[in-house]
């Protein structure tokens, strides 16, 4: 299924829509320094990752990278940037296409904790999407549990994480977080980004209607 330029629903949140950065600041609380042109949003190297305003618990992420071409570069050099979920658990963007084994640090995974199942990528200079379902972490839980579809391909299924990873903005997993887009000085871009916010628990009874 091709999820490129997918609607919000009408109970979605929109992260990014073209606009403007008014609801994303730097890590530090500063004004995002990344330009919007074209209702893309780019990275603007050396300006620093940028995350929401908005904090949020579960959720459905919807979100669209595109990976810029460099040939004569390779590994982590290759169009690398980072989706943080609540700014504390990282999806790996980067260009891996072709790649037929991906591992832990290439686009798709779930950074220096799980590889892909599959290489989903499309080539550099394609829009390519991710669509997630986070479930966030409760007390007694070792990590949160997501399901990753990349490119319209499963790549995690219902996986449980073992923890955050490096550069995350805090350890208060049991608080709501932020998406985290990350300037890793590579001119990835990014485009409709939206969630819709899940419910904590389900009806525990039958409610025939």
């Amino acid at each position: 299924m091709d999820s490129r330029n997918a609607p919000p629903p009408e109970n979605a949140v929109v992260l990014f829509g073209g606009q403007d950065v008014s609801n994303w600041t730097t890590r530090d609380g500063k004004p995002a320094g990344w330009k919007v042109a074209g209702d893309i949003l780019h990275v603007v190297p050396g300006t620093g990752d940028i995350m929401t305003i908005q904090r949020m618990t579960d959720f459905y992420l919807h979100l669209e990278f595109r990976c810029p071409d460099m040939p004569e570069s390779t590994g982590q050099a290759k169009g690398n940037s980072g989706v943080f979920l609540q700014g504390r658990y990282e999806i790996q963007v980067l260009d891996s296409y072709g790649w037929e084994r991906p591992g832990m640090g290439d686009c798709g995974a779930i950074y220096n904790q799980f590889a892909p199942l599959v290489n989903a990528c499309r080539a550099a200079m394609e829009w390519q999407t991710y669509d997630v379902a986070f479930r966030a972490p409760r007390a007694g839980d070792s990590g949160p549990t997501l399901t990753v579809v990349h490119n319209g391909q499963v790549i995690h299924n219902n996986v449980q994480l073992p923890g955050t990873i490096g550069a995350t903005i805090d350890e208060d997993i049991l608080q709501p977080g932020p998406l985290l887009v990350q300037d890793h000085r590579d001119l990835v871009a990014y485009r409709n980004i939206w969630i819709v916010e899940l419910p904590e628990e389900a009806s525990e009874t039958y409610e025939p209607h």
